[in-house]
């Protein structure tokens, strides 16, 4: 059995915010406190995931307009609860999706929101490219999977990086979030707007 010390389970609470035994279990699962930090994430999106059939009925509107007022970001973020809503974690939570928006402008929150055909567009456009550089037509497919996939990270809110913490992406964020303050938590809709 491992070494565990009241230091190490209180340095990762304070990373953290886990419970005690949480802590205990991750650190006896892991090599180290960063392997520790995600396990423990790993931990919350799965209850994450176990949450996100619950109806989120709550909420705030946040904006954020950048400095010189000529970018400006309109973000519905959904709750369970007034309480949760209230809270600021979530509202941080808001802030950071709204700045995120406005830095790399996604177009949608989903791959589900992307219209059917504008995925189908992009998925000839890239098996024509592959076909026209001359790559065997046995991996064609493959390569224009994996441009799709790139394209999504670029368009897609919820694939992009976080900007504060290019480790984790959006969906990510918004899982350990959801760990935190145990309700379902997803972005709604936003809209972005740019005087150019």
């Amino acid at each position: 059995m491992k070494d565990i010390t009241l230091e190490s389970i209180q340095e990762l609470r304070t990373l953290t915010d886990a419970g005690i035994m949480n802590c205990k279990r991750a650190l006896l699962a892991s090599d180290n406190i960063d392997e520790a930090v995600d396990y423990l994430r790993k931990k919350g999106i799965v209850k994450a995931d176990e949450k996100s059939s619950r109806v989120a009925g709550e909420g705030i509107i946040e904006s954020y307009i950048h400095s010189g007022s000529r970018l400006g970001v309109i973000l519905e973020l959904r709750c369970e609860t007034d309480f949760a809503a209230k809270t600021p974690e979530f509202k941080q939570l808001a802030r950071d999706i709204a700045m995120q928006i406005a830095a790399i402008a996604p177009e949608w929150v989903s791959k589900e929101n992307i219209p059917k055909e504008t995925i189908e567009d992009k998925l000839k456009q890239y098996q024509t490219q592959a076909k026209e550089s001359g790559k065997p037509d046995k991996i064609i497919e493959k390569i224009a999977q994996g441009k799709l996939e790139k394209f999504y990270k670029e368009v897609c809110l919820i694939e992009q990086p976080f900007i504060k913490n290019s480790e984790i992406t959006i969906d990510e964020l918004v899982k350990e979030s959801v760990g935190k303050l145990k309700e379902n938590i997803y972005i709604k809709r936003f809209a972005r707007f740019n005087v150019s």
